[in-house]
């Protein structure tokens, strides 16, 4: 449900008066077949059968056909495998009994996510929405023009210390614990998903591209088992660069 404090702010008209506020953005849902929940649809992952039956992640929720969507993470999917939930969910999704469960299909959606998030960042990079390099990016967090920063698994605390302090200088929120995210990848896969060298902190200047990344990453995040890392990601995504780590 929609709370005051979400809708836009009121701006007054030319002629004095008041518009009214902006209607809030329809947010479609989906329900999770396994914890019978609903959530965002970009939030749930998609289950579609392929041509030989094969349960298989469509994690862009393009395949055609009857797909099913779940919302667990990691953990409460492999324990639905063994107890036999997710085959008797998916029966009455599909409304067929003639389909196969992979073993790796935990794998295969934890792979595709990790790649998913990896693969954004490389776009966003491509793109020029993205610095890399401490000095780089304490200067832009200083200014303010930081919308989302994220540190490498591996990235040095005293590193991050630094460029958290100076996101939090930029932000007008000095005593805060307003930080940096430290996400799941090593600084040698982000470099390699940025084509760059020793990308060990990364900091977003746009704020379509933030959204984009906070959303890929708050997917990933969210399957691993990382729930509270997933929120912050997911409440950045709608306009917030406050953090909590990884």
């Amino acid at each position: 449900m929609a709370h005051d404090e979400n809708r836009a702010p009121i701006a007054p008209d030319m002629d004095g008066g008041e518009r009214p506020p902006r209607p809030q953005k329809h947010v479609p849902e989906r329900k999770c077949i396994l914890s019978a929940e609903h959530g965002a649809r970009d939030d749930l992952i998609r289950l579609a059968l392929g041509p030989d039956g094969t349960v298989l992640p469509d994690l862009r929720a393009k395949a055609g056909g009857r797909g099913a969507w779940i919302g667990v993470d990691r953990a409460a999917l492999e324990q639905a495998i063994a107890k036999g939930k997710l085959k008797g969910a998916l029966a009455r999704a599909f409304k067929s009994g003639e389909f196969s469960i992979p073993a790796d299909l935990p794998d295969r959606i934890e792979d595709g996510l990790r790649r998913a998030a990896l693969d954004r960042l490389g776009l966003e990079a491509r793109a020029g929405a993205l610095l890399t390099g401490s000095d780089k990016i304490a200067e832009a967090a200083r200014r303010g023009q930081l919308h989302l920063l994220l540190h490498a698994a591996d990235a040095a605390e005293d590193g991050n210390r630094k460029l958290d302090q100076a996101l939090r200088v930029g932000s007008d929120a000095e005593g805060s614990d307003l930080r940096g995210v430290v996400i799941p990848a090593e600084r040698t896969i982000l470099s390699m998903a940025l084509g760059r060298d020793n990308v060990v902190h990364i900091g977003l200047t746009v704020p379509a591209s933030a959204v984009r990344v906070a959303d890929a990453l708050g997917r990933w995040c969210g399957f691993i088992g990382r729930s509270e890392s997933a929120s912050a990601l997911r409440s950045r995504s709608a306009g917030s660069i406050g953090a909590t780590n990884l």
